[in-house]
């Protein structure tokens, strides 16, 4: 395991100490938990916007998409336990 030295405000410090109090463990831990809460958060992030850019491609590809009023029933049919039949993706009518 390494080490790496960060530089916080007095302010800041004080702070997280507190925090680490009131959940009970560290200020170490503390730190560390934060780092890797941030970094699962960006990594979801990241693969999210690449899924995106993914869809849109294939998008941009086929001309194929599912218009918002049917893919709107389908996830209030199936939010609500209802069976629902999948909107299908198509050429839009123009």
């Amino acid at each position: 395991m390494s080490t790496t030295t960060i530089r916080l405000s007095d302010e800041l410090k004080a702070r997280v100490a507190r925090a680490a109090e009131r959940a009970g463990t560290t200020t170490h831990n503390f730190i560390v938990s934060a780092i890797a809460e941030k970094t699962e958060a960006e990594d979801l992030r990241s693969e999210f916007h690449a899924e995106a850019d993914r869809r849109y491609a294939e998008i941009l590809e086929t001309g194929k998409t599912v218009p918002w009023d049917e893919m709107r029933e389908y996830i209030l049919l199936r939010a609500a336990g209802k069976p629902a039949k999948r909107p299908v993706a198509r050429k839009p009518k123009r």
